[in-house]
Order: C-alpha cells, then sequence, then structure tokens
C-alpha cells in the first residue's frame, strides 16, 4: 500500500486575512476604551522608565522607585493641574460677559444665515402646496467627533483608575516582562524581536519625549504671545492653545478657538484676530515641521502620506485620542515590519 506524504500549509488565504482584519478592526472598534487605557499607559511607562533606570542603577529596588517616580509626576500634574483650574475657575466666574458677547455674535450670525436662506428659497422651484419643511436637529458634528473616546464619563473614569496602576506594573515588572515576551518566539527569532523591542522602546520614547518638550515650548510662547497683546488669561489659553497645537494638521486652526472666545469681549476690529490666527499657525508650523523632526524625527520615521493618513484612520475610529496615539501605533507598525520576515517591503513603503 503506497502511503502518500501530504502537506499541510499554514499559509492564510486573502479572505481569512480580510477577515482577520475585520475582527481587529471590530475589536479595537468596540473595546476601545480597554484600548486606549492600554496604549496611554504604554507611552507613560515607556517615558518614565529611563527614571526608573536610574534609580535601579544606585541600588534602589525597581518598586520602590517605579512608586516614587509615578508619585512626583502625579504630584506635578496635580500642580499644574491646580494652577489651571485656579485660572479656570477665574474665566468660569466672569463666562456671563462672554457669553452674553458669544450670544450676541451667534444671533447675529444666524440672522444673516436666515437671510440667506430665504433669498435661496425666493430663487428656488416653489414648494408643493401642502407640504411643510421640517429640519431634524442633529448634534454638532464637531463637537460629537472631538469628544468621541474621551468625552464619555465612563470612558475618564476607566484611564483615570486604571492608568497609574497599569504603569507601575509596566514599571515595576519590565525584566520580567520583556522577557516573557522574548521568550514567546522560538530561539531563532528571538535575537530579531529583541532588536525590534529595543527600537520600539527607543521610538516611543523619543516621541513621548519630544512631544512633552514641543508641547512645553509651544504653551510657553503662546502664553507670552498673549501676555504681549494684553489678554486675559493668557496663562491658561497659553496652555489650551500650545496643546491643540501639537494636532497635527487640524491644531493650528483648533489653537485660535480659545483666544478667539476671549477676544470677543475686547476687540472691536479683524486685525487682532488675524493677528493671533498668523502667530498661532506660524508657532504651529515650527513646531511640527521644525521642532519635533529635530528632536523626534530621527527615531520617528514615517512619510508624509502614511502619517496623513494613520491620522485620518485613528482620528475616524476613536476620535480625539486616536490623534493624539495615530503616529505612536503607526511607526509602532513601521518597526515590527522591518523585523519581521516578508513584511519588510511595508515598512519601507511606511518609511519611504
Amino acid at each position: 500500500m503506497q502511503i502518500e506524504d501530504v502537506k499541510v500549509s499554514a499559509r492564510s488565504n486573502p479572505s481569512q486575512r480580510i477577515i482577520a482584519a475585520a475582527i481587529v478592526f471590530a475589536f479595537l472598534y468596540f473595546a476601545s476604551e480597554v484600548v486606549i487605557t492600554l496604549l496611554l499607559a504604554v507611552l507613560i511607562a515607556y517615558f518614565l522608565d529611563p527614571v526608573v533606570n536610574v534609580f535601579e542603577r544606585i541600588h534602589i529596588p525597581r518598586a520602590l522607585g517605579a512608586l516614587v517616580v509615578l508619585l512626583a509626576v502625579t504630584a506635578a500634574f496635580a500642580g499644574l493641574g491646580y494652577l489651571v483650574a485656579d485660572r479656570a475657575d477665574q474665566f468660569l466666574a466672569a463666562w456671563p460677559r462672554y457669553s452674553g458677547v458669544l450670544r450676541h455674535v451667534t444671533t447675529a450670525f444666524d440672522r444673516q444665515m436666515t437671510t440667506v436662506e430665504k433669498g435661496v428659497e425666493a430663487i428656488s422651484p416653489a414648494v408643493e402646496k401642502g407640504r411643510t419643511l421640517s429640519r431634524s436637529v442633529e448634534p454638532p458634528p464637531v463637537r460629537e467627533w472631538l469628544l468621541r473616546g474621551v468625552g464619555s464619563l465612563y470612558t475618564i473614569l476607566i484611564v483615570a483608575t486604571f492608568v497609574p496602576f497599569l504603569v507601575f506594573f509596566m514599571l515595576a515588572a519590565k525584566p520580567r516582562i520583556w522577557k516573557a515576551t522574548i521568550e514567546l518566539f522560538p530561539d531563532e527569532h528571538r535575537e530579531r524581536v529583541r532588536g525590534a523591542l529595543d527600537e520600539v522602546s527607543s521610538m516611543l520614547r523619543s516621541f513621548v519625549a519630544g512631544n512633552a518638550l514641543v508641547a512645553i515650548i509651544l504653551m510657553l510662547l503662546s502664553w507670552g504671545f498673549f501676555l504681549w497683546i494684553h489678554l486675559d488669561y493668557a496663562f491658561l489659553l497659553g496652555c489650551v492653545s500650545g496643546l491643540l497645537n501639537l494636532v497635527p494638521y487640524l491644531g493650528a486652526v483648533l489653537a485660535w478657538v480659545p483666544p478667539f472666545l476671549i477676544g470677543l469681549a475686547q476687540w472691536n476690529t479683524v486685525g487682532p484676530y488675524l493677528g493671533v490666527a498668523a502667530m498661532l499657525t506660524f508657532l504651529h508650523i515650527v513646531g511640527l515641521n521644525v521642532l519635533m523632526p529635530a528632536i523626534v524625527g530621527r527615531r520617528v520615521h514615517l512619510n508624509a502620506l502614511a502619517v496623513t493618513a494613520s491620522l485620518l484612520f485613528w482620528g475616524w475610529l476613536w476620535g480625539a485620542i486616536g490623534l493624539i496615539v495615530a503616529i505612536p501605533i503607526t511607526a509602532t507598525v513601521k518597526v515590527i515590519c522591518d523585523h519581521a520576515e516578508g513584511w519588510e517591503p511595508v515598512g519601507r513603503w511606511l518609511g519611504a
């Protein structure tokens, strides 16, 4: 009796890959709170890991060093939050003054839109007799998009509760987690996996540190500019506009909104608005096209098309949070493709 050799191929066909990709994207969408929390914890842990390593080199236990670093960072953010909250409280106390001006502007704008609509109706074909036009009230799409992923109280509570614990455990148990991750792969691939993990670690650390440094620079420059033009609540506006300016592409426009809102009660001409828009756009261009490449450009090798596509996709999937994590996720995918056999062309395309 002749025995035939049967070859079993583990290679998947295109339809199986499409189904697997659909399952992954569905998981990322429906489990967004969990995934976003883990991603934020990973970014913070990579940023704080060098400080914990310094403590470990001076013979301080890694768990204790991680706890000290985490408490110090929490105290620093609490102090900054107190300063911002104090200025925000002053702004809220004076809100009736600004709300009246804002209401006047929106009323005038609505009046102009009504005039335009009547003009359009006058030249459009007559509506059938007996039919009435009804307007459906929909939530503002911009606000809904910006708050998606961060707007729900449940998401905020999840992030605020679990991120500190996740960061502490990641920092305290990093050597064991690192070793266990490498041992998941066969011996012949471990060296390549180790190189990929080292490169991802260096890239994420540089990205977070670079963004933090650029954010501080933009906040200080915005604060100084608002002080120079005697705009109220300069510190609060500098913090908000400086952070918004970090958002690629959209940040150049989003950063205008806070000073424009405060300027409604102070400016009666269009000149100051044009000056603020020009200055903040200039800071956005310098921050993202000069400072950011100089600080993190050597670590994050992504072409403009890959960056734009990643911002569109992750922004659509997760809203405002997606814009924050889009670049590190794409850069991590590039590093993995560079070290995964057969995926090198994808990595080269992302960095072309």
